[in-house]
């Protein structure tokens, strides 16, 4: 999408402000299909929502325009104000939604729990991204959170909740009525069931059983494009979405001229003032029905099925207004900001005037004021529009639920999307990362913490009739979060209190006391620096060792991508004649981790021109001496397609050569053959590597680099341990129930390491070893 550099090098600054006009104008006419089809079908709802209960009993033109005027300001306010002018700005690397505010707080303080982070991961080029941390340093307030592990274990806990939140809000929301025997809805079917409702006011009224079977096979249709990907999904709804914004802004203008141009008063925030001094508490608790003009169509279902009593409103405001700022990474802020601000803002506006001027000369009619609404002439259009629209709004809830999930496994489960939750993250990156004032961004918390405030707890009022269940599922979620990450922090600590002596394995001498055989060993371990415990496991319980060996840690960064030229960082762990080097694998949490096949030539690759770059930098030399582990160094992988280290050529993986040594028996290379052979979809091509004529090189060096060329042609082992975490004998009870029975069942119900990092089964070696935390 992005020109390249040797390109846009040689065009005028006026070829590219049109070249970014262009992009982000067709960026804009995507957001359509994904972001902004469910907050642009909140006109179906919104004031049947909000008239719902003793409200009616103040029904009259004031108080129609008095909520004409909470919806106006609620628009206003929190999706326009908030999160186009302001929450906007706050991107990482162009990605957007709360996991970008918890990656820059934990790039800019010290927030995250688990101490795996290194000095060269600050040198990522997108760990840069954002001001500079340095004028924040001296911060007595982020001194004080940083020094006080329990603070930064409260923010985990509340980012957890948010996210759980939407989770739970998102996997059922509660219908729950004699009718259909307290059984619970998707939110997607919901929001089509809102649209096809009108049919219940055509002359041939649909029954009840009728609505909902047509909005069941409208989402069988629905689920069945979601192979297609969301660009594509996108350019096929966002047509659908623009007519349905222009219908509605036509049906909205002409209610207003048509019924009663003063509405257009009702802007005034003195109408709210009426309001509240008219319906007092009936009013606070309808706020819980005009909060839905910037969440989604989830909570509404009384209206169509005549459900009684079984509203409960959206805790959780996705994705509907928070979608604007969790999807940025698939467009640009200037593009949200396009779309909303000349398009979604003004065609809502307008929609709902045009329905507040007509329920003040029509007060019988909120019980389907939009249908009602509507000209006869353009009802039929009209409908089918709004259903097609409804089903673009029911998709942006099944890519924001699966999108959620998926992210917060990447960020160690620190997650949060929910709004009350993503003002005060933003409030922390005003302080940490914009550098502001302390006074105002607590004036920003507080300004708009009293307007979620105030939502908020009209809508906790429907917690005992029906609203209890996503909060349940909430807290059941964030449970096995919080579990989760516990357990994996708890060993991760265990691993790193007790590493191996490097004194101990210098004593043993470069055999390490026992055979060393022809072969790579790439031993996975998830510490970024030292010998992991299970590592004296391998060297007492196996009879002999790998010639090379080569310590494998693949860990996350808090930065949405990590470039392929900066993935790989190499270095020695022990002197030289050891043979014995470090890996470490760096991926962003938007990062998809994948092998390609080429994981094992990338790596004998990087070794190689580690090996070569530690010969002729003296800044590496350290490594030999003294120094136990040495210095890392990044190797690009642009750097190894034109490096002169190795000569590769490639051939078909076929047959099995016995006369290369190999730490294999004949008979499992015969088996790998046979595996080959029945499996012929998962052979690789196999890349043998040559050491260039080169006079000048290195004697030592040259040696090394036999030596790994030789171990590569022997074959490549993947060693693990089988971990077993316990708690200790004298942990608590609660300890031992989180761990013993908790932890181990996430574990054993969870893909193992093996599988999510595709190594081959006939190539793995697995180490039993028992964690006492």
């Amino acid at each position: 999408m992005e020109p390249e550099s040797g390109t846009s090098a040689s065009r005028n600054p006026s070829q590219l402000s049109w070249v970014n006009l262009s992009r982000n104008l067709i960026l804009a006419y995507q957001s359509f299909g994904v972001v902004y089809g469910d907050l642009s079908t909140s006109p179906l709802y919104v004031f049947t929502s909000a008239f719902r209960g003793k409200l009616l009993d103040h029904h009259d033109e004031e108080t129609i325009f008095g909520t004409f005027s909470l919806i106006f300001w609620t628009l206003t306010l929190i999706p326009l104000l908030k999160y186009v002018f302001i929450l906007l700005s706050a991107d990482d690397n162009g990605e957007g939604g709360t996991f970008a505010l918890y990656s820059l707080l934990c790039r800019h303080a010290k927030f995250n729990l688990l101490p795996n982070q290194q000095a060269a991961d600050e040198e990522l080029s997108s760990y840069k991204y954002g001001p500079s941390s340095q004028a924040a340093a001296s911060s007595p307030l982020k001194r004080f959170l940083e020094k006080h592990k329990r603070l930064r274990t409260a923010l985990l806990v509340v980012v957890l909740f948010g996210a759980c939140m939407v989770i739970g809000d998102g996997v059922l929301t509660p219908a729950i009525s004699e009718d259909i025997n307290k059984k619970l809805t998707p939110d997607s079917f919901s929001a089509v069931l809102a649209s096809v409702s009108g049919l219940k006011v055509t002359e041939k009224k649909l029954t009840d059983g009728e609505l909902v079977l047509l909005a069941c096979v409208i989402l069988v249709g629905l689920f069945a494009l979601q192979h297609c990907g969301t660009h594509k999904v996108a350019f096929m709804f966002a047509p659908i979405v623009i007519i349905w914004l222009v219908s509605i802004f036509s049906v909205g203008l002409y209610n207003t001229i048509h019924w009663n141009p003063q509405i257009v008063r009702a802007i005034s925030p003195y109408y709210i003032i009426k309001f509240f001094s008219k319906t007092g508490k009936e009013g606070w608790v309808s706020l819980g029905g005009i909060l839905l003009c910037i969440t989604d169509a989830e909570t509404f279902k009384t209206q169509m099925l005549e459900f009684a009593n079984c509203l409960p409103y959206s805790f959780a405001p996705s994705p509907g207004t928070e979608a604007m700022y969790a999807d940025l990474g698939h467009f640009t802020a200037s593009s949200i900001r396009l779309a909303f601000a000349f398009v979604i803002y003004p065609c809502l506006v307008v929609q709902y005037m045009g329905q507040a001027a007509f329920l003040s000369k029509n007060l019988n009619s909120v019980d389907n004021s939009f249908y009602d609404s509507i000209p006869e002439p353009v009802f039929w259009p009209v409908f089918v529009i709004a259903t097609l629209a409804a089903i673009v709004g029911s998709q942006a809830v099944i890519t924001a639920t699966f999108s959620i999930i998926k992210q917060c496994h990447a960020l160690g489960l620190a997650c949060m999307t929910v709004m009350f939750v993503t003002t005060f993250l933003m409030t922390l990156v005003a302080i940490f990362v914009w550098q502001k004032s302390v006074f105002i961004a607590i004036a920003f918390l507080l300004f708009f913490w009293v307007i979620e405030g105030v939502y908020l707890s009209a809508a906790f009022i429907k917690v005992p009739q029906g609203g209890w269940v996503p909060l349940v599922l909430s807290f059941f979620f964030m449970a096995v979060m919080y579990v989760w990450h516990y357990g994996t922090r708890r060993k991760y600590s265990y691993d790193l209190h007790n590493k191996v002596s490097l004194k101990w394995l210098l004593g043993l001498g470069p055999s390490l006391g026992i055979v060393r055989v022809p072969g790579i060993g790439l031993i996975y371990t998830e510490l970024a620096t030292g010998i992991p415990a299970i590592f004296s496991h391998f060297v007492t319980n196996l009879p002999a060792f790998h010639r090379v060996l080569v310590f494998v840690c693949v860990k996350s960064v808090p930065v949405p991508y990590v470039s392929p030229e900066e993935r790989f960082l190499i270095g020695r762990v022990c002197p030289r004649p050891y043979r014995m080097y470090r890996c470490i694998v760096r991926y962003g949490y938007k990062d998809i981790q994948r092998d390609d096949g080429d994981f094992e030539n990338h790596l004998i690759q990087s070794i190689a021109e580690f090996i070569q770059m530690e010969a002729v930098e003296p800044q590496f030399s350290s490594s030999e001496g003294s120094s136990l582990d040495g210095r890392m160094a990044v190797i690009s992988s642009r750097n190894l397609d034109c490096a002169s280290s190795l000569i590769v050529s490639e051939q078909e993986d076929i047959g099995v050569d016995i006369s290369i040594p190999s730490s294999r028996s004949v008979t499992l290379r015969s088996l790998q053959s046979v595996y080959d052979d029945e499996s012929p979809q998962v052979r690789r091509r196999r890349v043998r590597f040559q050491l260039p004529e080169n006079p000048g090189m290195n004697a030592d060096v040259k040696e090394e680099l036999l030596d790994l060329i030789q171990a590569k042609d022997a074959g490549v082992a993947y060693i693990m341990g089988h971990s077993y975490v316990k708690a200790r004998k004298s942990s608590s009870f609660l300890k031992k129930l989180v761990i013993d029975i908790g932890y181990s069942f996430l574990r054993k119900n969870c893909r193992g390491p093996a599988v999510a990092l595709n190594i081959p089964h006939i190539s793995l070696i697995e180490v039993g070893m028992i964690y006492y935390v």
